[in-house]
């Protein structure tokens, strides 16, 4: 990530995340390991029990992953 790229967030936007609620070690592992943290559905833990529910799927295999997007 680097602060000549398109959708770097400036020192004067910095203040966005912390609006937001999202700690920004949070976000900046978010967005740099996604594909790492989730290999599955993402959501929150209500969204992904309505995903399994509406594929017939007993349990919520992905789970802890959704958990990362609400750590804080």
């Amino acid at each position: 990530i680097r602060d000549d790229k398109r959708g770097a967030i400036g020192e004067n936007s910095a203040k966005l995340l912390t609006r937001l609620n999202i700690p920004q070690e949070n976000w900046l592992r978010l967005t740099t390991e996604f594909g790492k943290l989730f290999h599955g559905p993402v959501g929150t833990l209500q969204e992904l029990s309505s995903y399994c529910e509406h594929l017939e799927k007993r349990r919520r295999h992905f789970s802890a992953c959704c958990r990362h997007l609400n750590a804080g």
